[in-house]
């Protein structure tokens, strides 16, 4: 169930860097796929994360990994759009390498996520802790990073599930996009692209850490009570004992035809969770005015309009306090499709691609985030990698 890369020689990782980054928008996928290898240049690694855009065909993705990186674990994710060195991509792979020089990596696959706790056992996933643990146990620093079919509706249940095996360990996560479409999610494990699955990677390093959650919304004073829901399938029926759409579109003032995946975004719902707001995001509108939601939601949830700043000035904002000495080594971040529709809806994508890039972000579009314990929507979520504090080459330096 677990796979580590602590058989490498370690003298291989001789380059000194502590996270590589490379991107290809080569069409041909194994081509593709060779210039990552290239340019994330000679291993070991203790992982390697690919996000791949949904316009790939996966088969094809999955076989070029194979052949490019022998001997090394590579997961990944299929997108709503790709962050690279140059900011928001479409139709990239992108991908991460993270050297056995300053990582450790353990892996553990969850198939059958329809049926995950028949396959999810926490004693696996402490055992997994405490190997890590054990392979560098002066290593102080470690994170858990969570890829799942954004599409299998099961997202809640496994971070929760999951909580109370992570002891202090920061999870964060992504759910696996397809574009716009909606149809078809896969997560990249074991070699090969697959729907309905899970991968958890337990990571320990010596750089320093952190792991956040930010998103650019306030919340109004409009407030709204979930009366009819379908929560297994996370839709609403009725809001306010009347049709979900109708009303949700009477709050905004607006007609139901003209709600759309922007309004959506600019205008999202938030839930009050042990003192704090999360977004719980509407995907679309049914045919018959029921509203389908990215998250979970049951009968009797208060759900809160809320409206957002201006989502660039608060990423600067938001990237600055996570940079006090200087851009992170690099920020592996995933970010709600929903976020990125209203990047490309207001304009703002080349001035947002211009601070992603300046702050070494790398990531995806996502159908959703987890932080921890909750599946959320519409944030911008990741883990910022510093250098260790020992380090002499600096906050900055390499």
């Amino acid at each position: 169930m677990g796979a580590t890369a602590d058989d490498f020689d370690l003298a291989a990782d001789a380059s000194g860097d502590r996270v590589r980054r490379a991107r290809s928008l080569h069409p041909d996928s194994r081509r593709a796929v060779g210039e990552i290898r290239d340019r994330l240049g000679p291993g070991p690694f203790a992982l390697v994360v690919l996000f791949v855009s949904a316009n790939r065909l996966p088969d094809e993705v999955a076989a070029a990994v194979m052949e490019h990186f022998p001997g090394q674990v590579v997961i990944g994710a299929t997108t709503a759009g790709e962050i690279g060195d140059e900011g928001y991509l479409d139709g990239a792979i992108v991908g991460v390498g993270l050297p056995l020089g300053h990582f450790r990596a353990q892996i553990m696959v969850i198939n059958d996520l329809d049926r995950f706790p028949e396959h999810l056992s926490i004693q696996d996933v402490l055992r997994l802790r405490g190997a890590l643990a054990g392979m560098v146990p002066n290593w102080p620093n470690e994170f858990v990073f969570l890829l799942s079919d954004g599409l299998s509706l099961m997202e809640d249940r496994l971070v929760s599930a999951l909580g109370p095996a992570l002891g202090g360990a920061p999870l964060f996560g992504g759910s696996a996009a397809d574009g716009v479409d909606f149809r078809r999610t896969c997560v990249l494990a074991d070699g090969a692209f697959r729907p309905n699955v899970a991968v958890l990677a337990f990571i320990r390093t010596n750089c320093r850490v952190k792991v956040f959650r930010f998103d650019h919304l306030v919340p109004t004073d409009t407030r709204m009570v979930v009366t009819e829901a379908d929560p297994a399938n996370r839709i609403v029926r009725e809001i306010n004992a009347e049709p979900a759409a109708r009303a949700y579109a009477r709050a905004l003032g607006r007609d139901p035809d003209q709600l759309s995946p922007f309004i959506f975004a600019a205008h999202p719902v938030v839930v009050r969770i042990g003192g704090a707001h999360h977004v719980c995001a509407i995907q679309r509108v049914e045919p018959n005015g029921d509203l389908k939601f990215f998250t979970a939601i049951d009968e009797g949830l208060v759900l809160t309009l809320a409206e957002g700043q201006d989502i660039a000035a608060h990423l600067k904002l938001s990237l600055d306090e996570l940079s006090p000495e200087g851009p992170p080594e690099a920020i592996i971040a995933c970010e709600c499709i929903l976020r990125r529709l209203e990047v490309e809806e207001t304009q703002v994508k080349v001035a947002m691609s211009e601070m992603l890039a300046r702050h070494n972000v790398v990531g995806f579009n996502s159908y959703g985030e987890q932080l921890n314990m909750l599946h959320v929507n519409q944030t911008f979520t990741g883990v910022a990698i510093y250098p260790p504090p020992a380090d002499p080459a600096g906050p900055t330096g390499r």
